[in-house]
């Protein structure tokens, strides 16, 4: 059972506690959940990497929070871009992109520009993709404000995903139709789990996502009356 989860079962034991090995990777994962939530996301380098896409100058915007610490405590302001002032206005671009840093830096240091390099490719001459737009300090829901400014048809939202003791680098997927604010969360449909090797592949995660930004279009909504009808894992 300990060969096919990550899981801490069935855990060895020195007479009435644990092994001493299993308490420092337990301190290790801990301190990584940790690190995943308080580190700051590195902005710059995540443009870099999303421009050697041919995704052209990412955008970068910053919620109502101040910092990290009133990030955790003020979900709220997590949600609202400070301005947008800053990124592109009615592009009547197909689709938005948005990286919020969420619950976990790490997941979005490391899995968002590939994930964006998977989408890039299953939309690549069917949908127009708008100029991505990194939010940091940011909810899910900041999408709605930022995809209403963008002009776009359907806006998506990488963002990390809280971690755990056993993956602290999983990211997430919502997409919204029509985005705007206001929006609620039964209006969005999500993908989650994203971190290969260990959790869904970009690319099964990009197909997924595709089915349900064309499913969305032929229904014109998304949320609770849209189903994936992908072969792919979603939520």
């Amino acid at each position: 059972m300990r060969a096919v989860t990550p899981s801490r079962i069935g855990q060895p034991r020195v007479g009435e506690t644990v092994r001493i090995d299993e308490v420092l990777r337990f301190r290790a994962a801990h301190a990584a959940a940790r690190d995943a939530i308080h580190l700051p996301l590195d902005a710059d380098t995540l443009a870099e990497q999303i421009g050697a896409l041919g995704q052209g100058v990412a955008g970068v915007v910053e919620s109502r929070v101040t910092d990290r610490a009133e990030f955790l405590r003020r979900p709220d302001l997590g949600r609202e871009p400070r301005t947008v002032v800053d990124i592109p206005a009615d592009t009547g671009a197909d689709i938005g992109i948005v990286v919020a840093d969420g619950l976990s830096t790490t997941a979005v240091a490391a899995h968002a520009a590939p994930m964006i390099g998977a989408l890039k490719e299953v939309f690549d001459g069917r949908l127009v993709i708008a100029p991505v737009v990194i939010a940091r300090n940011a909810r899910i829901a900041i999408g709605d404000a930022i995809g209403d400014h963008l002009g776009v048809t359907t806006v998506l939202v990488l963002v990390g995903e809280r971690p755990g003791l056993s993956v602290d680098d999983s990211l997430g997927v919502y997409l919204t139709h029509r985005p705007r604010p206001g929006r609620r969360d039964s209006d969005r449909n999500c993908v989650s789990n994203i971190h290969p090797p260990g959790g869904l592949e970009y690319r099964a995660a990009a197909r997924t996502l595709a089915a349900l930004v064309d499913g969305a279009r032929t229904l014109g909504a998304s949320g609770v009356r849209l189903k994936d009808g992908s072969t792919s894992l979603s939520c």
